[in-house]
């Protein structure tokens, strides 16, 4: 007879992977989504002419914030805003564009230099627990393992699960820190007349499919820990 771990296994297919596989999906579906979506609006150029780099140190100043550098970075949205060092690093794809796509990561990475200047909470959350996740993201999955192999040892296993929730939390966390983010970046460009109304739609609909990317990744990240609670939570 095929084995029967509470809801494991229905004759012998342990269906709980189709949990992962749908989180998979999902991710693949946002990151075909981003892609397409930046570039359809990278090849709409902005009317005022100006370089994304330009526009995040118009947004910046305009912001009061001095202290931020930005630079140049390799590699194609790879941009980002690390509180640390202050620095907001545009990627190829966007630096010396002046496409609305590229405007409108740029503003969005701005957004999270003007959370950081104004103690935004959930970025001050995100930050403090990063070293935690980071060491929960390198040892939970071992620590299952080696929990397996020493004959389903229960202490091992659980505290794996529980060091592998901490990414959930973070990736939970990350989630209005990017919304935010996104909102500040569009209320700004059309405040500021950086772009039109019409652009600042285009740098909504980028934007709008970025921030899929990092719900995806939630939802992934959410079923993978339901599949870990459903093999391990009930076994005998």
């Amino acid at each position: 007879m095929y084995p029967y771990y509470g809801y494991r296994y229905v004759y012998g297919f342990d269906w709980t992977i189709l949990l992962v596989l749908i989180g998979v999906a999902i991710c693949l579906l946002a990151q075909a989504k981003v892609s397409s979506t930046y570039a359809r609006y990278k090849k709409v150029k902005s009317h005022s002419g100006i370089t994304a780099a330009m526009a995040a140190e118009k947004i910046l100043r305009g912001a009061g914030i001095y202290d931020v550098q930005i630079q140049h970075i390799s590699g194609n949205l790879t941009d980002n805003y690390n509180p640390k060092t202050k620095i907001l690093s545009l990627s190829d794809a966007t630096f010396r564009s002046d496409s609305v796509a590229a405007i409108g990561v740029a503003a969005h990475e701005c957004g999270h230099a003007i959370q950081d200047n104004t103690s935004y909470a959930p970025l001050r959350i995100r930050g403090a627990i990063v070293p935690a996740v980071n060491i929960g993201a390198t040892i939970s999955w071992p620590m299952i393992l080696i929990g397996v192999l020493l004959g389903y040892a229960r202490p091992l296993i659980y505290l794996g699960i529980l060091l592998f929730s901490l990414t959930v939390i973070f990736q939970l966390i990350t989630l209005p820190v990017e919304f935010d983010a996104s909102g500040r970046a569009l209320r700004i460009l059309s405040e500021s007349g950086l772009l039109y109304p019409e652009e600042v739609k285009g740098a909504r609909k980028v934007l709008t499919a970025a921030a899929l990317t990092y719900v995806a990744a939630a939802a992934s990240s959410l079923l993978q820990l339901l599949r870990l609670v459903l093999i391990f939570g009930r076994r005998d």
